[in-house]
């Protein structure tokens, strides 16, 4: 019985006549909108807008549209700074908020638009959680800016820092490079910790292949936003709930389109919790099992080439990365996607431009390699995740120069006191430790900025920025904040990293390991409070995705 029906629900409808509303309205399927938009950063600032073109797809297709909104955390603006402590944990604030607002006011389907990096798991999280009919839409990328004749993205911006730290651009061009580097709306421009979760959405099959690849200023984008609306309607009459899509197979295959497409360290993370919601098996090993088997076919910055996300819309988006997997054998068919297709369909309509350099033949890759892969060992028993990008397996040994937090890092660094073959420790800045896992491109930035990303290994329990590049290993597991083998490190102990090996090993004897557990405390530091309180008691291992549940 529908709300205008109900003799019971007279007080509700009462409300909803305040809102316009009909009986006619009230007797439509109600499909709610769940919109990230902000307005404190450019990743998310066209969501009010796609959310009115969603809305209108809805209507037309014979729904009821409800929007409502949730938050968003800017991981740039953040960065460096104790803010940065909040982005990780927005994942579950986000995730929470919309669950909550779908069992508060059962609606028949959604539609979640989202945009920078935290938004697009927090949402599938929620979604798995709701299980009715829905659809993701990712909001789109950021052009490209331009300066002194070539496409720049933010992350020049940060490795900038590095290049004026040693003289090669002063402050007056670092300005100018600011004021360039970032157009208009949209979320960073390449293959960094968005657009690699927008495309883990496509994979998922979650959200519609060709869509998310449009660029947020692209006129097309308000035409697909209202295809999406009227999907939600379709999804709602075919029953396509999450649990009927995200599969082990559409799980496999996302974390192929991760390896594949040159994606982020926090992908890692992601995906883990996304298979928790979804009631999946995955474990940290197996991700690093298909990036070991999955070359990156496109050349995105940072791990492929110089492309950017734009660049991959104009070739062919990700319809025609769904073409070159399949050609290769890489994915498993056995899908179900949101909009009805197969993935032979996607491949079949996938628009090649003539020309393209951005997306190759897997037997002809960018890189042999898939962007990440797991690494064990006396350091890390639980696990850590290597950003590889398709470089060249490598063996690095050399003295840990150990820092118990980022900005005691940074502070070294300015000093150029980190020399080729250092091996940087950041620690407790894990989940529990940071709290809130801090990316570290404010070390990654100015070392690569600096020349040493090529000689310079850091290791971390915190995490990186998709931006991020060079031989970085994060999410080491047991964190130190847990007494994990990385709290036990000391200035000058050897460590390696064999990727062939899959190895991150710290060669100090057990023996004398075991005299600095046994002496090791845990560092006081400033009592937290409210949300980060909560946090600290409740998340996980960053082996387990670090959620909180």
């Amino acid at each position: 019985m529908s709300i205008a029906d109900d003799p019971d629900r007279a007080p509700a409808r009462s409300h909803l006549y305040a809102m316009g509303l009909s009986d006619e309205d009230m007797r439509r399927p109600v499909v709610g909108i769940a919109s990230t938009w902000t307005g404190t950063m450019p990743c998310n600032l066209n969501h009010r807008e796609l959310a009115a073109h969603v809305a209108d797809g809805v209507r037309a297709a014979g729904g009821l549209p409800m929007e409502f909104n949730t938050i968003a955390v800017s991981d740039n603006l953040t960065m460096h700074t104790p803010g940065m402590r909040t982005s990780l944990i927005s994942r579950e604030v986000i995730a929470d908020s919309i669950e909550l607002m779908g069992r508060a006011h059962s609606f028949d389907a959604l539609v979640a638009i989202v945009g920078c990096d935290k938004t697009v798991p927090a949402a599938i999280m929620a979604l798995a959680r709701l299980d009715v009919p829905a659809v993701v839409l990712y909001s789109g990328s950021m052009l490209p800016g331009r300066w002194r004749g070539r496409d720049v993205t933010i992350q020049d911006m940060w490795e900038a820092l590095g290049e004026r730290a040693v003289g090669r651009l002063d402050q007056s061009e670092l300005d100018d490079l600011a004021r360039h580097a970032c157009p208009g709306a949209g979320t960073c421009a390449a293959q960094y910790t968005a657009n690699t979760m927008g495309s883990v959405a496509d994979f998922l099959g979650l959200a519609p292949f060709g869509t998310g690849d449009i660029p947020a200023v692209a006129p097309e984008k308000d035409a697909a936003a209202r295809r999406v609306g009227q999907m939600a309607m379709e999804a709602l009459a075919r029953d396509a709930r999450p649990s009927r899509i995200l599969t082990e197979d559409a799980l496999h295959n996302a974390i192929v389109s991760v390896a594949a497409m040159g994606g982020s360290t926090n992908a890692v993370l992601h995906l883990l919790a996304i298979a928790r919601e979804a009631g999946l098996p995955l474990a940290i090993d197996a991700i690093g099992e298909v990036c070991r088997q999955v070359p990156i076919i496109t050349g995105l910055k940072p791990s492929g080439g110089p492309y950017t996300a734009a660049d991959l819309w104009r070739a062919g988006g990700t319809s025609l990365v769904v073409r070159r997997l399949l050609e290769a054998g890489l994915l498993r068919e056995n899908v179900t996607l949101v909009d009805g297709r197969t993935l032979a369909d996607v491949a079949a309509q996938a628009e090649e431009r003539p020309g393209q350099k951005v997306v190759a033949d897997a037997r002809q890759p960018f890189k042999a390699r898939g962007a990440l892969a797991i690494l064990r060992g006396s350091l890390a028993p639980d696990g850590c995740v290597l950003k590889l990008g398709g470089k060249d397996d490598f063996r690095h040994e050399g003295p840990a120069r150990v820092f118990d937090s980022e900005d005691a890092c940074i502070a070294a660094i300015e000093a150029d006191l980190i020399v080729p073959g250092d091996v940087i420790v950041v620690r407790y800045e894990g989940p529990a430790g940071g709290p809130g896992m801090r990316e570290m491109l404010s070390i990654t930035g100015p070392l690569v900025g600096r020349g040493l990303g090529a000689s310079v290994a850091l290791v971390t329990d915190g995490r990186f920025s998709g931006v991020s590049h060079g031989r970085v290993i994060g999410h080491v597991a047991p964190e130190a904040y847990h007494g994990g083998p990385i709290a036990l490190v000391r200035d000058g102990d050897p460590i390696v990293i064999d990727s062939a090996a899959a190895t991150l090993d710290l060669l100090v004897p057990e023996a004398e390991l075991e005299r600095r557990r046994a002496a090791w405390r845990r560092p006081e530091r400033e009592v937290e409070r409210g949300v980060l309180t909560k946090y600290v008691a409740a998340v996980r291992s960053a082996s387990d995705g670090a959620v909180t549940a």
